[in-house]
């Protein structure tokens, strides 16, 4: 998640991408709250919070990508570039949701709750 949070720095830091600061805002927000959910939710000790800060980690990927389309459309960013982008989104979409699976078929209800 670190490194797509920084492509998406990187790449909205140049051409028009820079200039439309609504856009760039927008989905650098929604990956730095990517990372900030999973990791607020992971000290909260418990998997009932960890599974609902999970839940927006997850829903802000879904973010990203709606912005990735946008950013295609309008021109800022190549084909490759949103392949890659969209490509990286997804699968950590897909690992959230695969611990997201885990804590709820788990036993352990994290320390919180011993």
């Amino acid at each position: 998640m670190r490194e797509l949070t920084k492509e998406i720095y990187t790449i909205t830091q140049a051409g028009d991408f820079a200039k439309d600061y609504g856009l760039r805002d927008q989905i650098r927000r929604a990956a730095v709250s990517v990372m900030s959910n999973i990791a607020e939710g992971y000290e909260r000790n418990g998997n009932r919070e960890f599974l609902q800060f999970l839940s927006q980690a997850k829903g802000s990927i879904g973010e990203i990508k709606t912005h990735l389309y946008v950013a295609l459309d309008v021109g800022f960013i190549s084909n490759a570039d949103f392949e890659r982008l969209f490509n990286d989104a997804t699968k950590v979409g897909q690992l959230i949701g695969g611990l997201m699976k885990y804590l709820m078929e788990s036993e352990f209800k994290g320390s919180k709750y011993k």
